[in-house]
């Protein structure tokens, strides 16, 4: 008991370190990401830090799923490579006592990686899109990147303003080029604001500049000049979230009876039940000789858990091509790999026996 006791500790401070290593690792990149989209205006400074951490929420159970897989193969081959599996087995336990500690540390972190799967990490993506959808509406003059060309969502217009200022309240020298009613139609202004109508309609109202309209393949042109010209802004609330199977919640996604959705089901039923099948695997893939290194041992089990994650994968597209189906889906890939796990084990152990035969 105080041996199990120490043996969990010891996964959890492991767990805990590699967990946080690679969440830094993901953090710097979707931050980079996002940066590189505020950067282009195609997001809001602003709200780099909550899609941040809807995007983090979204991967957690993928590296919760790593992070246990890792720990357990560490921390067991750190044991090898201090000798103390030689005890281990001096004292008549087989590689198979492992199972049980393994798994009393295991399957509460399993069912946190379920939890996120199903509910959490769908529930942050469409959190994501959802936030997404608002900046997009509120995106007005007085909020788009000075020196940037922004485009609409319809993509019938295109936006530019030199400066902002400090308060936002205006922006100077703006270049709005539309298309409507076959009409492409130039206009600046000098000065531009937002004004926002009593029934809730925004417009960009520009003031002090000219328009010119063209009707494609005529040479005729028609410049008007202004005092005041006011864009209606496009609104999207009354569309609101675009679900995708990625983004609906598991609940729904049973409801649906089509490929696409029950491919996505499939994914995220497999992340639990393929990171309870390698904590289990790590176990005969963590052996180190002491007199060797480990790097052979670490480059197959890494090797072992990408193919495996590619069979989730591929098992995945066939599902949503309708080649597989979804039973199918569920049970091939990971009942193929609990074949290999005994496999794994007698390998190892008949090793290790052959081992202590000849001393």
């Amino acid at each position: 008991m105080i041996f199990q006791r120490a043996v969990r500790r010891e996964f959890s401070h492991s767990a805990a370190g590699i967990f946080v290593a690679l969440f830094a690792i993901l953090l710097t990149t979707q931050l980079i990401r996002l940066l590189s989209e505020a950067a282009r205006g195609g997001v809001e400074p602003g709200a780099v830090a909550a899609l941040l951490g809807f995007s983090a929420l979204g991967y957690l159970p993928i590296l919760l799923s790593l992070a246990l897989f890792i720990s357990i193969l560490l921390t067991l081959s750190r044991s090898y490579r201090d000798s103390e599996m030689v005890v281990w087995f001096s004292s008549g336990l087989s590689l198979t006592a492992w199972v049980r500690p393994v798994l009393s540390f295991s399957l509460p972190l399993v069912f946190v990686i379920a939890v996120l799967s199903l509910f959490l990490s769908p529930w942050a993506l469409s959190q994501s899109t959802e936030y997404r959808e608002k900046l997009s509406t509120r995106k007005d003059a007085g909020q788009v990147s000075p020196g940037a060309f922004q485009e609409s969502a319809s993509g019938d217009r295109v936006v530019f303003v030199e400066a902002v200022a400090d308060d936002a309240s205006y922006v100077r020298n703006v270049f709005v080029s539309s298309l409507q009613h076959e009409h492409l139609g130039v206009t600046m202004a000098a000065t531009g604001h937002q004004e926002i109508a009593e029934n809730g309609d925004r417009f960009m109202v520009l003031e002090k500049g000219r328009r010119y309209e063209v009707e494609p393949g005529s040479p005729e042109m028609r410049i008007l000049e202004y005092e005041r010209y006011a864009i209606r802004l496009e609104t999207k609330e009354s569309r609101g979230i675009e679900w995708t199977p990625r983004n609906m919640p598991t609940l729904e996604l049973l409801k649906v009876d089509q490929n696409r959705h029950r491919a996505e089901l499939l994914w995220r039923l497999s992340i639990p039940l393929s990171a309870i099948v390698l904590a289990l695997m790590a176990i005969p893939l963590s052996f180190v000789n002491p007199r060797a290194g480990r790097s052979a041992n670490m480059i197959f089990a890494i090797a072992t858990y990408l193919i495996y994650n590619n069979l989730m994968t591929i098992s995945q597209t066939w599902v949503a091509q309708g080649k597989m189906s979804f039973a199918l889906g569920v049970l091939l890939v990971h009942v193929l790999m609990l074949c290999l796990l005994p496999l794994l084990f007698y390998r190892r152990i008949a090793v290790l026996s052959f081992t202590r035969f000849r001393r």
